[in-house]
């Protein structure tokens, strides 16, 4: 609702007593973390006070009690069509978590929310370098500089915050709402929005009253460290049109992963590694800090300006992951191993009208710079064992040296977007959106392979140590014309239609490989300009690939009753397709995704039962799949068709007026309907008949469980003073496949189901709460990925598993304002 429709409001005064309020939320945020870093850090997390304004009111998730004392469902706001709605009159398969939801499951970050997603799938890499998969569609990936484009998009409110690498990982406080829309999303949201897209809903300045709140918590990983967050948010009216909002947070989330003390022998040269020095317990901790701000105003009559801007740094150690051979929850490197990952995107929304038409302008500006360090002696020692590797590295005397191998690396990213878009009046029988966008990122990849007192001429020129260097700018462009439009063919029948045209062109330039005393058909060796290219000696990669298409989809909506809803949806989805860094492999084509769906929204008993749902077949074009081939380079391919159908069903129960249960779930079946060979043609066209194919026909895509889902129940009791809850939830993951190629998959093993349980209690009186919380409550050791350092046909002897945080007990202390 436009702040103009409402009727005047006034602000409050600010009184000093509130300055001086303010003052202590942000001068103890400050403070704390300092105190955290000489001991043992504490974890907190505030809830968010409840927003002042109607429109929030109107999109919380809470429930409801009316003068019987029985409980009703609230009716749940949604922008997911880029128009507010509710959402269960919304045609779409979309999971929400309102701001009562995000506090009661204490979601922090991505890894919190994703789980209560079940048509979400994640491979982790750490913080900020997860890949996201939805609904199936996932070949799995590396999640190299060089990769395929993600599958899904991710959005801070309107602005796109999806990189080449993986999305941003932001911290969830604040938050009004998390939306997962399943199914392609190409129409409204592009190109990386094939398989769905998540949007990240902030909560707005209000002018209409003061609020703010702060919290902290402490919490203790059961096999590792301790951990803790400072959060606090202010909403301060400025005038009866205009306010500001701030919010900020410092969190340090506990490690679990030990670097165990251990030798290594390589046997060309007999020379014995060690880590003695970087031996360490808990090594994996991540530091946490951020700022938002946002001021909205009102202009003039029916237009709003919300600039915001916001920054994040995220400091990681280790890495995320143990190593089989060594022991549970433990691995034995000997070189750094760390991230740096730095990021602030400025944006800007602004709204209004122009006569009966709503207009909404959207940008955002993100730089993200990410240093590095990656222990990668693995693939020294497994190639040195199976092929004489040591045997070629030495020192400027001659004599052999270590050959162990370690990544210093430097990703420069540039995101800027604009969206404008034009719709008419949602109440009108035939209504409209429309829109335009452009969209520029580019990628400045620095990549550093070095070996210790390597030889100067087995060095890249310019680059001592450096047996490999990757130098290169990435630069991906995407412009479209979007638009949808609806039409209330009776009171109850609706037929709807969009389409998006699209033109894409991604470009790669610049160079990798060894210096050619070390190889004399790559590297320096292959350059054909002799120019330095930001360092590097010379180009010997400049390619781009440019393309024009379009996507389309078609809705039909019939409302039962009031409270019943069933569609039926053809859709499409697609990622743009790119260029190999192997010159000698022909770019990789786009893939797409088409989508024929069947749903239902319907509520029950009084508005006591919301039950949603839907059923659906996907074919899956010449997906495409990244691998690491000779040398660990990445290499991408077109492998061919996949189909995936698939169930989801989530429930939301008011059994009583004190007790509610909140659940989801998610069938799936994703397979190859073609061979994958691994080879193309010279345009990249998959080639489908080999007498040994990778993976044949009927072969189970990875990453995603045939089945996934969660339970969640609430009871809420008086305490004498005091309002109580407790709290269960439950998350079942089925088994999954690790790899796409079946001899992959037998050396990596597959992915085990698991099932965990969190437990909750808390305690609130007045303007304070406190929670005390129990997550993993078994120790489950669930596996989210498993990865080797290089190829697995030679480094698959040594396996390493992504897995999620060990049991962890926390307690909470939060007060409102």
């Amino acid at each position: 609702m436009n702040r103009s429709d409402a009727q005047p409001q006034h602000a409050e005064p600010f009184h000093p007593s509130r300055l001086r309020l303010v003052s202590a939320i942000w001068l103890a945020l400050g403070a704390a973390p300092l105190a955290f870093a000489q001991q043992h850090p504490l974890d907190a997390a505030a809830d968010a006070a409840p927003d002042a304004s109607a429109e929030a009111a109107a999109n919380a998730e809470a429930q409801d009690q009316d003068s019987s004392g029985s409980r009703t469902l609230e009716a749940v706001t949604v922008t997911a069509q880029k128009r507010a709605e509710n959402l269960q009159e919304v045609p779409i398969s979309i999971q929400v978590l309102g701001v009562e939801k995000l506090k009661e499951l204490q979601v922090a970050d991505f890894d919190d929310f994703a789980r209560y997603l079940p048509s979400v799938s994640i491979e982790s890499g750490g913080p900020g370098f997860g890949q996201v998969y939805m609904r199936g569609v996932a070949s799995g990936s590396n999640g190299n500089h060089s990769g395929p484009l993600p599958s899904v998009g991710q959005y801070l409110d309107e602005q796109p915050i999806t990189t080449i690498q993986g999305a941003l990982d932001v911290h969830i406080y604040d938050i009004e709402r998390v939306e997962s829309l399943a199914g392609p999303q190409g129409t409204l949201y592009g190109a990386s929005s094939q398989a769905g897209t998540i949007r990240i809903i902030t909560n707005k300045p209000d002018p209409s009253g003061f609020s703010a709140a702060y919290g902290v918590e402490a919490n203790k990983v059961s096999e590792g460290g301790a951990g803790g967050v400072g959060e606090a948010y202010v909403n301060l009216p400025i005038t009866d049109s205009a306010a500001v909002r701030l919010v900020a947070w410092r969190k340090r989330d506990a490690g679990y992963i030990d670097n165990v003390p251990g030798t290594r022998t390589f046997p060309t040269s007999e020379i014995t590694d060690d880590n003695f020095d970087l031996a360490k317990d808990d090594y994996n901790s991540v530091d946490t800090s951020g700022v938002r701000g946002a001021l909205q105003f009102d202009l003039f009559d029916g237009w709003t300006v919300t600039p915001t801007v916001m920054a994040q740094r995220t400091k990681a150690g280790g890495i995320f992951a143990f190593d089989r051979t060594k022991g549970d929850l433990e691995l034995s490197h000997g070189y750094p191993e760390r991230s740096d990952d730095r990021w602030a995107q400025a944006a800007l929304t602004v709204q209004g009208k122009i006569g009966n038409f709503d207009i909404t302008y959207a940008f955002a500006n993100l730089n993200r710079d990410v240093d590095t360090e990656t222990d990668y002696s693995d693939y020294a020692f497994w190639y040195d064992t199976l092929y004489g590797y040591g045997s070629y590295f030495y020192d400027d005397d001659g004599d052999l040296v270590n050959p162990s191998q370690y990544i210093q690396g430097r990703d420069i990213y540039r995101k800027r977007s604009h969206e404008l878009r034009l719709s008419s009046p949602a109440d009108d029988r035939l209504r409209f959106t429309a829109g335009l966008f452009w969209q520029r990122q580019t990628h400045d990849i620095q990549q550093r392979y070095r070996v210790d007192d390597l030889a100067e001429i087995q060095s890249v020129t310019g680059w001592q140590d450096t047996i490999w260097l990757t130098k290169q700018l990435r630069t991906d462009k995407d412009r479209a014309v979007f638009g949808e439009i609806a039409y209330d063919l009776t009171d109850a029948l609706t037929l709807s239609a969009g389409a998006r045209f699209f033109n894409v062109d991604n470009s790669l330039k610049g160079f990798f490989g060894f210096t050619s005393n070390y190889s004399s058909r790559t590297g320096e060796a292959a350059c054909f300009d002799q120019t330095d290219f930001n360092g590097a000696p010379c180009i010997n990669l400049d390619k781009n690939v440019d393309e024009d298409d379009h996507v389309g989809k078609v809705n039909l909506t019939y409302q039962l009753s009031d409270t019943k809803m069933v569609y039926a949806t053809w859709s499409e989805g697609y990622r743009a397709g790119g260029i190999n860094r192997r010159g000698t492999l022909p770019p990789y084509l786009s893939d797409f995704l088409t989508n024929l769906e069947a749903g239902w929204k319907t509520t029950w008993l009084d508005n006591t039962l919301a039950f949603n749902g839907a059923v659906f077949h996907q074919t899956w074009e010449d997906f495409q799949f990244a691998l690491l081939g000779a040398n660990g380079l990445t290499e991408i391919k077109n492998a061919n068709q996949a189909e995936i159908n698939g169930l989801e069903m989530d429930l939301q129960w008011a059994l009583t007026y004190n007790f509610t249960l909140t659940g989801g779930v998610a069938f799936y079946d994703a397979e190859l309907t073609e061979n994958y060979c691994g080879e193309t043609d010279a345009n990249g066209v998959p080639i489908i008949d080999c007498d040994e194919p990778q993976a044949p026909e009927g072969t189970q895509l990875p990453i995603t469980a045939k089945v996934k889902g969660n339970l969640v129940g609430r009871y809420n009791f008086d305490w004498g003073d005091y309002a109580g809850y407790l709290q269960g939830a439950v998350v079942h993951e089925g088994e999954r496949k690790s790899d796409l190629r079946l001899a992959e998959r037998e050396i990596l093993g597959d992915l085990p189901a698991y099932t965990t349980l969190d437990l909750s209690l808390g305690f609130a009186k007045d303007d304070w709460k406190v929670d005390f919380y129990i997550r993993n409550v078994t120790d489950k050791r669930g596996e989210i990925s498993r990865f080797a350092q290089c190829a697995e046909a030679v480094c698959g002897q040594q396996t390493y598993v992504v897995p999620i945080q060990p049991r962890i007990f926390g307690v909470r202390f939060s007060q409102e304002f």
